[in-house]
């Protein structure tokens, strides 16, 4: 059975793909703030956060690594690293780098199912796809930073990505015309993580 054919990537949705990673690269040069590190640390961690879950994204699906091929994402992630850098630490709360993140998440987990469907790839692998590669650039943040990871956390996390990336798919395989199914998908998942941070909202934990 061949898969849905669904429409290739859109300038539109380009649009997520870069805003997913300057604000990924921003949270991971914040976190490289809170370690109060140098300026190439800040650039390390703003580069590896802000590509990670892209990189897995693509070996995945078999496509060129996007940031390997062009000089742009490389270049965000930088310019990000130093602007964060030059800004007083006082400019950025202690939920900075959890807000950041909630935005890059819904915004790579919607292009990460999108890019997935746009080289073939079924519906579900789709949106399994868009939802780790959004999780993965901040596990590698957490990682280098050695502090513990942000998938461990109580509050819904995971959950937002998959929100986004399964939203996006139904409703492009439902026929809605772009631009609606991945501005409702990113402002769900967006939501739902905004709800946990403030809230503390959690899935019941595994009790024996």
């Amino acid at each position: 059975m061949q898969p849905p054919v669904f429409s290739a990537i859109t300038p539109f949705l380009s649009w997520f793909d870069m805003a997913g990673l300057a604000v990924f690269a921003a949270s991971g040069a914040l976190a490289a703030a809170r370690a109060r590190q140098t300026i190439i640390t800040f650039c390390f961690f703003a580069l590896v956060t802000g590509t990670g879950g892209g990189t897995m994204r693509d070996l995945l699906i078999g496509a060129p690594i996007f940031w390997v091929h062009s000089t742009a994402p490389a270049a965000v992630c930088l310019i990000v690293a130093a602007a964060v850098w030059l800004t007083p630490r006082a400019w950025w709360s202690d939920r900075a780098l959890d807000w950041f993140d909630a935005a890059g998440l819904a915004a790579y987990a919607v292009y990460g199912a999108g890019k997935a469907i746009s080289v073939g790839v079924p519906p579900l692998p789709a949106a399994l796809i868009g939802t780790m590669s959004a999780c993965f650039g901040g596990v590698i943040r957490d990682v280098v930073a050695g502090v513990p990871s942000i998938i461990l956390r109580p509050e819904l996390y995971i959950t937002a990505a998959a929100l986004s990336a399964g939203s996006y798919v139904v409703l492009s395989l439902a026929g809605i015309a772009a631009p609606w199914p991945a501005l409702i998908a990113v402002t769900a998942g967006f939501a739902l993580r905004a709800m946990a941070i403030a809230r503390g909202l959690a899935l019941p934990a595994y009790r024996r």
